[in-house]
């Protein structure tokens, strides 16, 4: 017996014990049914319905008009994997083992369709999944507890198209061929298993989850749609000029980097995207005709709609998305329909974070929430847009890319943000301390402010508890003692205390070091 069928065998009787559901939940003679749209390289402002940037999202704004915008939500680290990692499993990066992409899930980790499949609930993905840890392309295997009939990774795919196809599919300059119909991208293909499994699953409890690759690069999409944008310039902020004064080396290097153009002591040049644009217009309407056949077989599911991370766009004279923790990547949007529970037409200025989404799944289907989760339900929020669960965000980066050497490479960061203020321990440069309020670009760091000194040792303090409390295997003295915290003491043992894992049901109570007996409390002194 291998270690994963151990860890299979060894919980099955809890998992078992565990499928009853609690009386918290949504138990009930109607059908439980969930949708989640995972969009990809989405920034909050490329929807219509947070900012009318000449941007066509008619579908996403439709969904924003029957439910809930939430407009203060976050991702736990701005890159592909990593992010998604977080949305799957209700684990940070850091515990999960996903702190870069091309790294895999750990052996010990289960995602949400894991979770609810092992409980009764009927799990399908269809689109990008980036956690098998092989390529941008996945395995074409399914993870486990999600139908293998609708699993349509980025593997899948491509194994349907000829050899030329495949090299087309990875070109920007595709777009630009009439041939290239709606049919050939991949956006469409996944809609086409989604729609197929709401027609067939209308009377049973499911979570079906599709998730896009585009506008991601290549940004491909049928010509119609880059055409929209032959002439269309991004309205940009203030902050494309950012000079990057008192701002961390790394992002000084980034901005000069050749691969991004050099950007730092250039003027910026207008944001045009045509095929990056007219993607993200393509997979609205892919949406779309998830959103129709949704009304049609489940019309009171709870459809959720969020983005793995945003992109620059030149913000802070940066490319794409990278280590650090600026608004334009780790803001993401967050639109929630719930008929006859949310409001239609309603935002929430509460904080939400990615981590959530798995406990709100599990109290939703009438389980509870394993105490092995690192975030918490914010089903309450999805009935009434007033309540917050939550005082503050935490967001990290740990590397790009495994088998890339570009991209900044290793970069440690850890950052906590209040809804108005931000601190980014960016742990090998300088730091960075914003508020959100009076300086929403991010312009003016902050860090040696003496006037907000109490403020940011307190987010500095919660900073540190958090990463001990989440057992970050990152963390030690060195997140601490900061050059504008000198008075930080520097202690070897850190907290000095010892924090095993909670039971969830997939594994047996971990056993006590000290004397190989069966763990009473899982956080004490060491």
């Amino acid at each position: 017996m291998n270690r994963r069928e151990f860890i299979k065998s060894a919980g099955t009787a809890s998992v078992a014990a565990a499928a009853t559901p609690t009386v918290r939940g949504m138990v009930s003679d109607e059908p439980r049914q969930v949708v989640v749209i995972l969009g990809e390289s989405v920034r909050r402002d490329m929807l219509n319905c947070y900012r009318n940037t000449g941007l066509k999202t008619p579908n996403l704004d439709r969904l924003a008009s029957q439910g809930i915008r939430f407009d203060r939500a976050y991702n736990c680290q701005p890159v592909c994997a990593p992010a998604r990692s977080s949305i799957w499993t209700g684990l940070y990066p850091h515990t999960n083992g996903v702190w870069g992409n091309s790294i895999p899930l750990g052996e010990t980790v289960h995602s949400i369709g894991q979770r609810l499949h092992d409980r009764g609930i009927e799990c399908a993905f269809t689109g990008k999944w980036h956690l098998s840890g092989t390529d941008y392309f996945d395995t074409g295997m399914p993870a486990p507890g999600w139908n293998g009939a609708y699993w349509y990774d980025m593997r899948r795919y491509l194994s349907e198209l000829t050899v030329e196809d495949r090299l087309r599919s990875r070109k920007s300059a595709t777009g630009d061929d009439p041939s290239w119909t709606s049919e050939m991208c991949y956006g469409h293909r996944v809609t086409n298993r989604a729609v197929d499994f709401l027609a067939n699953s209308q009377n049973q409890d499911f979570l079906l989850v599709v998730a896009y690759d585009e506008p991601h690069d290549p940004s491909l999409c049928p010509i119609e749609y880059s055409r929209m944008y032959e002439n269309f310039v991004f309205p940009s902020d203030p902050n494309v000029t950012d000079p990057l004064t008192r701002k961390p080396v790394e992002q000084h290097i980034w901005a000069n980097s050749l691969l991004h153009g050099g950007t730092l002591a250039q003027h910026p040049k207008p944001i045009q995207a045509k095929h990056f644009f007219g993607s993200h217009t393509f997979i609205d309407m892919e949406i779309g005709r998830v959103l129709d056949q949704i009304e049609k077989s489940a019309p009171n599911a709870l459809v959720i709609y969020t983005s793995d991370h945003g992109v620059f766009l030149d913000s802070h004279r940066l490319n794409d998305k990278g280590p650090a923790m600026y608004e334009e990547i780790t803001h993401i949007p967050f639109i929630a329909k719930w008929p006859g529970k949310a409001p239609a037409n309603a935002v929430s200025k509460e904080l939400v974070s990615h981590i959530d989404l798995n406990g709100t799944l599990m109290e939703f289907f009438g389980f509870e929430v394993p105490k092995t989760l690192e975030g918490r339900s914010m089903l309450p929020m999805l009935k009434d847009p007033s309540v917050s669960v939550r005082k503050e965000v935490f967001i990290e980066w740990g590397r790009y890319e495994v088998d890339h050497d570009g991209f900044g490479a290793f970069q440690p960061i850890r950052c906590i943000c209040d809804g108005r203020y931000k601190l980014s321990v960016n742990l090998m440069v300088t730091d960075e301390f914003y508020d959100l309020e009076s300086d929403p670009g991010e312009l003016k760091n902050l860090i040696d402010s003496l006037e907000h000194a109490a403020i940011r040792n307190d987010l500095h303090d919660r900073l540190l508890n958090w990463m001990n409390e989440s057992r970050d295997p990152f963390r030690g003295y060195y997140w601490g003692r900061r050059a504008w915290r000198p008075d930080f003491p520097e202690i070897w043992a850190n907290a000095g205390r010892t924090r095993q894992r909670e039971n969830d049901g997939y594994l047996p109570r971990e056993l006590d070091y000290d004397t190989g007996l069966t763990m009473g409390n899982a956080t004490r002194s060491k």
